[in-house]
Order: C-alpha cells, then sequence, then structure tokens
C-alpha cells in the first residue's frame, strides 16, 4: 500500500504538531511547514518519516517551495491541513486596516496559496484531502472583541466550501475544521476557565486524522467541535 503524504502548516506547536504526530503515528509521511523549521524531538517514535521546510504564510512565495521539496522528498502529496493563523482581539471599528490586511492574509489567503500549489498532485491521488482550520469563530460573532478574526474565519470557512466545490468531481474531498477554545498558546490566554477544561489540541488532532481518512464517499463539509455549551452556531 502506498504511503500517504500530508502537508502541515503550522507544524511546531498546538494544532499543527500534535496533527503531524497522529498521522505519522497512523502511518502517514508528515511535512511539517514552519516559520523556523526544527526537527520534533517525537519524530523518532513515530512510524511514518517526517519532513519539515521553511514556511511563512505572510510569505506567498513560501507555499511553492515548501511544496516542491516535500515533493521532491516523497513524490506527491495527498493532503494539505491549512493550519498556521493569526488572531488579532480588536473589534472591526477600532482596528486598523493593516490589522485586517493581516488576518486576511495569514487565514485566508495563505491557505488557498498553500492549497493552489499543490493541486495538481491533490487531483492526482483521486482522493486528495484538504482541511482548512478555521474556528467557531468562522460560524458566529461571539463578542466585538473577536469581531474582526470573526471576519477572516468566516471566509476561511467560506474558502473551505470553495475549494470543496472544485475538487469535487476531482475526488478532493475538503473540511473546515472549526473548534472553540483549544489550550494551545492562541487559545489559553483567551479562556476563562482552566486549561483541563479546553478541547487539546490532541483532540482536534484525532478529528482531522478522521476526516482525511474517511472515503470520498463520505464527504464532511464542516466539523464544529467545541468544549462548552454553544447557544447557536
Amino acid at each position: 500500500m502506498t504511503v500517504r503524504t500530508a502537508l502541515i502548516s503550522g507544524g511546531n506547536r498546538g494544532i499543527g504538531a500534535a496533527t503531524g504526530r497522529a498521522l505519522a503515528g497512523a502511518g502517514w509521511n508528515v511535512s511539517l511547514g514552519m516559520r523556523a523549521p526544527v526537527r520534533p524531538d517525537w519524530a523518532d517514535t513515530v512510524p511514518g518519516a517526517i519532513h519539515v521546510h521553511a514556511y511563512d504564510a505572510t510569505e506567498p512565495a513560501s507555499a511553492a517551495a515548501w511544496v516542491a521539496a516535500a515533493r521532491e522528498r516523497f513524490g506527491g502529496i495527498d493532503a494539505v491541513v491549512a493550519n498556521a493563523g493569526i488572531m488579532v482581539r480588536k473589534d472591526v471599528i477600532e482596528a486598523e486596516d493593516a490589522d485586517l490586511e493581516a488576518l486576511m492574509q495569514v487565514n485566508v489567503a495563505a491557505p488557498r496559496t498553500l492549497v493552489k500549489a499543490a493541486w495538481e498532485d491533490l487531483v492526482a491521488t483521486g482522493r486528495g484531502r484538504v482541511i482548512i482550520v478555521s474556528s467557531l469563530s468562522g460560524k458566529r460573532v461571539k463578542s466585538a472583541i473577536s469581531g474582526l478574526y470573526s471576519v477572516s474565519k468566516f471566509a476561511a470557512t467560506g474558502l473551505a466550501h470553495a475549494i470543496r466545490h472544485v475538487g469535487f468531481e476531482h475526488g478532493i474531498r475538503v473540511t473546515a475544521v472549526c473548534p472553540g477554545f483549544v489550550a494551545t498558546d492562541m487559545g489559553l490566554p483567551l479562556a476563562d476557565v482552566p486549561a483541563s477544561e479546553l478541547t487539546s489540541p490532541e483532540d482536534i488532532a484525532r478529528s482531522i486524522a478522521f476526516l482525511i481518512e474517511l472515503p470520498n464517499t463520505s464527504s464532511v463539509a464542516e466539523f464544529a467541535v467545541n468544549c462548552r455549551l454553544e447557544e447557536s452556531f
């Protein structure tokens, strides 16, 4: 059986690192994209091969370079997990134009550029998989202070749906994964409860691994997960 290969952006920590470990543990080849490439300390404890490469979501050209390096190493790409993201805690009125531009570049434009760079590989497999790590903030606006971030994450969720429409006939299945608070460097400072009460990065990773292993006949467009009761999405 051919070993499949996944690209994971933001692979140095949090959800990205946990997803890399989960997939490599399941036998996938994993290429981790990060601004300062460092081979993870768990790389030699999993059956899948680990590759690390420079990737900066603010630099569009870095996507093509990363994809080319992963293709050279593994021969092709079967899945893209667009996980790298940033947050700006400002409402839509106080925010500067540069704040919105930064959010849209990292949270929306960069995932599109990365998927586009890997597109031929994803089509060639006949069962390519794309995960856009969005947020529950991409399904509802929870507060004024999270509003600007929500704008970018609504766009990220929309991006997942748009890619799904383009790729469906080629066997590409796309899911917008929409977590609430997760116990990561980004999520912990925002939560008003202990880390033990938040969704763990490992739980999100297991969810992603499950989603990309589903057959083409079981397409999941959105996957929402939360550690607390939501009145609505």
